[in-house]
């Protein structure tokens, strides 16, 4: 078996996930399949021998830039634990935030700015009650990442295959948007109950503590359905913001590659990848705020009471007020979320 010596990279997924039946070679929809073919010229393929019988079977491929493990359980694993890892423990830390920017959405008077709002739940509540609503958030995010992660993979091989491998390369990015879409619209549906009761939480003083009080109560008081009754704004809320953070952020890169670092990024520093990947996700976080925020206002408040509906809300804040009571912690949230998590991606990717 031939090699090409100076083509080998190390991967952090673990080789079991790596198939080598005998296909043609594919490369589209977010995923390479290699595989033996007389025009087979990848200075990063290891080729079989010349004998028929080895033609057949025993080659081996190096791990490529995405792994070719589309129908490995094992893969889809690993997109599940790392969308909890990606979701769930960030938002964790960025609860007070999150609370701060509720109740400037439900509370305008009480919480007119960032600071104050923080200053006063501190006064009130002391630590502990910063981080009102941590479980919800945890539990919720984690299923969440979980679903969009693991959809997506799906997704993104399921529309490559329709398409076809000529027309699957040619819109390769929106198969990309659209299979992200698609897992977010499941992903929200797994989301919803729990930043129900999480909001429920935050803005009604005394409501719960967190999901193990708080859901019987929603329930009781609004039945399970009312879990969802946020679901529509919740879609209109996450589905925009999860194709803006798709479609924006690698092009962003790539302009602050091309515009201000003077070197190529296959010559980078892994550092400086990582800050050009927390500086994207930053311009990124802007532009996602911009698409989703009025249907997170709705949600926070369809969810803050009982009977609560979109007109009331359109009424007492008008439309300005809905897409901009709390942008700006939202903005603040965002940009370490969306560059850490396409961070992680680059350092598992190097």
């Amino acid at each position: 078996m031939a090699v090409s010596g100076d083509s080998r990279r190390q991967s952090l997924i673990p080789n079991f996930l790596y198939t080598s039946s005998v296909s043609p070679v594919l490369n589209h929809g977010g995923f390479r399949r290699l595989s033996y073919s007389p025009m087979l010229n990848h200075s990063n393929t290891l080729f079989p021998s010349t004998s028929p019988a080895n033609q057949q079977k025993n080659f081996m491929i190096p791990a490529p830039d995405e792994p070719n493990c589309m129908n490995s359980r094992g893969f889809y694993a690993l997109c599940t634990l790392g969308g909890i890892f990606r979701c769930g423990i960030p938002r964790v830390l960025y609860t007070p935030f999150d609370l701060v920017k509720c109740n400037m959405q439900i509370h305008p008077a009480n919480f007119d700015s960032i600071w104050f709002g923080i200053v006063g739940l501190l006064k009130e509540q002391g630590v502990r009650g910063l981080y009102t609503g941590w479980v919800p958030t945890l539990v919720g995010y984690s299923v969440h990442g979980a679903c969009l992660f693991g959809f997506y993979e799906f997704f993104k091989k399921y529309y490559s295959e329709i398409a076809g491998p000529e027309y699957a390369t040619k819109y390769k990015t929106l198969i990309y948007l659209a299979g992200s879409a698609s897992a977010e619209a499941i992903a929200t549906v797994a989301l919803c109950p729990f930043e129900a009761v999480k909001v429920r939480a935050q803005t009604q003083p005394g409501f719960a503590r967190g999901l193990r009080d708080g859901l019987p109560k929603f329930i009781k008081s609004e039945g399970a359905l009312g879990l969802y009754k946020g679901l529509v704004p919740l879609w209109g809320r996450q589905i925009p913001y999860t194709v803006m953070q798709f479609a924006a952020f690698e092009r962003i890169g790539k302009m602050l590659y091309k515009y201000l670092i003077p070197t190529p990024k296959n010559e980078c520093s892994p550092h400086l990848k990582l800050n050009v990947s927390f500086a994207a996700g930053h311009v990124t976080a802007v532009l996602c705020a911009i698409v989703s925020h009025p249907a997170d206002t709705l949600f926070s408040f369809l969810n803050n009471s009982k009977g609560a509906t979109v007109r009331e809300a359109a009424k007492k804040f008008g439309v300005w007020g809905v897409s901009t009571r709390g942008i700006l912690i939202r903005m603040i949230i965002s940009g370490p979320l969306i560059g850490g998590e396409w961070g992680t991606r680059e350092v598992f990717s190097m």
